[in-house]
């Protein structure tokens, strides 16, 4: 018989809120989550894949029923805080459900272990098949011996062990198992088929203990060999492979932290980082196995994409734990997905395509770090020759299209920012100091970063505004600058997600500075970064009773409504625990405490451990808030177990691993830049009389220019500078007493004269 309903209600993901993320260290290509006390997104055949929503269970008898995962009363564990290994303990007055999740090592698998107490008392499992990454167009029906679905070339098969006595397939809202329930009080349906929709599947265990089998493959038959072959090799033999697997990689971890119980968190973090890493595509690491208010959406990407930042941030911790070999080869990834160009995707999925578009300069930086940082420490190896030509077009993309970012590290605004910029200015300095470039490439990008380098405080610092007088400091760093043409105290920036309000850019206050200390551009004791962290710890810091915690920047708008509602396209940011990491990496450069910072991003950690990417900080708000405990956003976020591993590392040895020591030592000391570049999106107002001018462009142009008011009129055509650019220098000191430089360019290709004047004032040296 076919299930009435078609297609059912419209498909959305499982909640974010996860109490473990799981995988096996062999050749399995699955991937599980727990949440809620049962199976979540399960991923296959690689960690961007996912293939259901949930696999839960109700228990029913003697006119009873509940499903467990809406009680809510359950404790999560596991043998090592460094195993994913679930055990789940769901107890009420009526039952007691025991259950127990791992991945066979060796197939396509995931595994539950299941246990009911109870008088009179049943057990039933409900599962939600999105295969294909969504729950549109999905076919479900029932065999004697198995639960199936299957959407193109996608299959699943669930098993259990002891059978099931009856079994029923329907469209979710419509004619679903658990509609079945909520309407008849029992299983009442027996539906064998739905197809094209969103669909659920509902089985009733013949007993009330064994183990169920989840298998995938390319064909409903395959599927079912694999459960069937699982079941037959047994439970016991793919939890001994499991944890010998988990225990053997943990074993090797070499933690560096300031006490023992942050050591024992800080190989959890590991765990985490290991998990959201794929087999399928070896060194791809997404950034969460989650969809931020999942149960509100039926987004294909949420957050199980490859973000290059996100994987270089799990890169750097995966070396400050001693595990150089995930760190290798996760550069190798980023080879391989490097554009053409030398940038990199603002995301991907794990095998490469592309999902949004949008380019962020750090995320082109920060692979060029990673692979100094790599050879800094004598473990880039054989792959040296290809990183060489990584880095190489890399730096061209960031000499190219820098300082200014089309898109900043939180995806929002175009503009200068001092996260982008210095891990600009780093790159380059490490990319030219590691060897990486030829000599006429290396000088280049040397000045280029010192350059920017002294023209940071005229891009995104700011003093004597009312918001300094204020709070009783002399100026801040704003946390972005639109328009670099622009006086840095002028204009507007955009709020994202507040349905366009604007804050003028000297109000715009974020965390983004904290970055010129950590990889040694700025002192940490600089007078005006000590009075930025005043201002920040003013407007930002949120103090909760699990620690405190900040804001990206003050008027944020990615977050849950005021009422708890999902995030839709506007909201009330939150606050972040690994934005606490920052914090505590300042801490450590400035010489002050950083474990208050270590134990508040362990106070909003779920009950597994996990850490959010946002916790709530307003007042409790029924069951599902309370302040500082996770939101309904990412849970676990790579990037937060990365801060936290990270952190743990720099308290104990009292430096960030991400800071490479020719970056440090060049600015160690306030170093002057010799040549102003000159570009059209960046120009240089004014130049001192002893610097060097260099007017530059992507493509070769002839200069036509002259000094106070185009005397002495001469021309001439751009030679290459380096980097792929073209430029002409111009020494304005041997223009005795000229005021102006004024010049204009007439380009080779097409486009001709650019049709407008330039001016450069040209300041007297003392």
């Amino acid at each position: 018989m076919i299930a009435p309903g078609w297609p059912g209600n419209a498909p959305t993901w499982a909640s974010s809120a996860k109490d473990l993320v799981s995988t096996a260290l062999g050749s399995s290509r699955v991937w599980f989550t727990v949440g809620y006390g049962i199976l979540n997104e399960v991923f296959w055949p690689s960690c961007g894949l996912p293939q259901i929503r949930d696999l839960g269970f109700i228990v029913a008898g003697n006119g009873f029923w509940s499903e467990v995962k809406r009680e809510h009363r359950y404790r999560i564990s596991t043998p090592d805080p460094a195993i994913p290994l679930a055990l789940v303990r769901h107890e009420t007055e009526r039952y007691q459900l025991r259950l127990e999740f791992i991945a066979d090592p060796v197939r396509d698998v995931v595994f539950i272990r299941y246990q009911l107490h109870g008088e009179g008392l049943r057990l039933y499992t409900l599962l939600a098949p999105h295969l294909g990454s969504s729950g549109h167009d999905n076919d479900a029906w029932v065999n004697p011996r198995a639960l199936m679905a299957a959407h193109g070339a996608t299959a699943l098969a669930l098993m259990a062990d002891g059978g099931m006595t009856r079994a029923s397939a329907g469209y979710v809202g419509v004619s679903d198992g658990w509609q079945d329930f909520d309407q008849h009080g029992a299983m009442t349906w027996r539906y064998d088929s739905a197809s094209g929709g969103n669909v659920a599947l509902t089985g009733e265990l013949a007993e009330n203990q064994g183990t169920l089998a989840l298998a995938f493959a390319e064909t409903p038959e395959g599927a079912q060999t694999l459960a069937r072959s699982a079941l037959a090799s047994g439970y016991d033999v793919a939890r001994e492979r499991f944890t010998t697997g988990w225990r053997n990689w943990s074993d090797a971890l070499k933690i560096s932290a300031p006490t023992p119980q942050l050591a024992v968190a800080a190989r959890r973090s590991a765990m985490v980082l290991k998990v959201h890493g794929d087999r399928t595509f070896r060194g791809a690491v997404v950034a969460s196995l989650s969809t931020p208010w999942g149960a509100s959406r039926d987004d294909p990407g949420g957050y199980h994409l490859v973000w290059p930042r996100d994987a270089v941030e799990a890169g750097f911790a995966f070396l400050a734990c001693g595990r150089a070999d995930e760190a290798h080869s996760l550069l190798a990834y980023l080879i391989a997905t490097q554009q053409p160009d030398g940038h990199w995707l603002q995301n991907n999925f794990s095998d490469g395509r592309p999902f949004w578009t949008g380019i962020q300069l750090d995320e082109t930086a920060m692979p060029v770090l990673l692979a100094a940082k790599l050879d800094e420490v004598g473990k880039l190896g054989p792959m040296k020759p290809a990183a060489v030509r990584m880095v190489r077009a890399a730096l061209t993309f960031i000499a190219r299209t820098g300082p200014t970012t089309p898109q900043d590290r939180w995806e929002e605004n175009a503009g200068i920012n001092p996260f982008t910029i210095t891990t600009l200015i780093a790159a380059l300095v490490a990319g030219a100091a590691a060897g990486f470039l030829d000599e006429a490439d290396r000088d280049y990008a040397l000045s280029l970063a010192d350059d920017w380098n002294a023209r940071i405080e005229q891009w995104v610092y700011v003093s004597d505004t009312e918001l300094d007088r204020r709070h009783g400091i002399r100026g801040h760093y704003v946390r972005v600058r639109p328009a670099p043409a622009a006086g840095t105290a002028h204009g507007q920036v955009e709020l994202k997600n507040r349905n366009g309000e604007t804050l003028p850019v000297s109000d715009l206050i974020g965390l983004e500075f904290f970055s010129l200390v950590r990889f040694g551009l700025r002192h940490a004791d600089d007078p005006r970064i000590r009075d930025t962290v005043k201002l920040a710890d003013a407007l930002l810091r949120v103090t909760t009773p699990t620690g405190v915690f900040y804001h990206r920047y003050n008027e944020d708008g990615y977050g849950e409504h005021a009422d708890g509602g999902p995030f839709d396209g506007t909201g009330i940011g939150r606050a972040w625990p690994l934005l606490s990491g920052e914090r505590g990496h300042y801490a450590v450069s400035a010489d002050d405490d950083p474990l208050p910072y270590l134990e508040s991003m362990l106070g909003a950690a779920s009950e597994g451990g996990m850490i959010p990417e946002q916790v709530w900080d307003a007042a409790p708000l029924g069951r599902r808030f309370a302040p500082g405990r996770p939101s309904g956003s990412a849970m676990p976020l790579v990037w937060a177990h990365a801060e936290f591993l990270k952190l743990a590392a720099a308290a104990k040895e009292g430096a960030p691993i991400e800071r490479l020591e020719a970056v440090a030592d060049r600015y160690r000391e306030p170093r002057p830049a010799h040549t102003a570049h000159w570009r059209d999106d960046s120009p240089s107002g004014t130049i001192a009389a002893g610097r060097m001018l260099c007017v530059e462009a992507t493509e070769p142009f002839e200069l036509h220019f002259g000094h106070d008011g185009w005397q002495g009129a001469a021309d001439t055509f751009s030679s290459a500078v380096g980097l792929g650019l073209h430029g002409v220098r111009l020494d304005p000191g041997r223009l005795t007493a000229a005021r102006t430089l004024e010049f204009t360019r007439r380009f080779l290709g097409p486009r001709g004269w650019e049709g407008r004047d330039w001016q450069v004032c040209i300041a007297a040296t003392t």
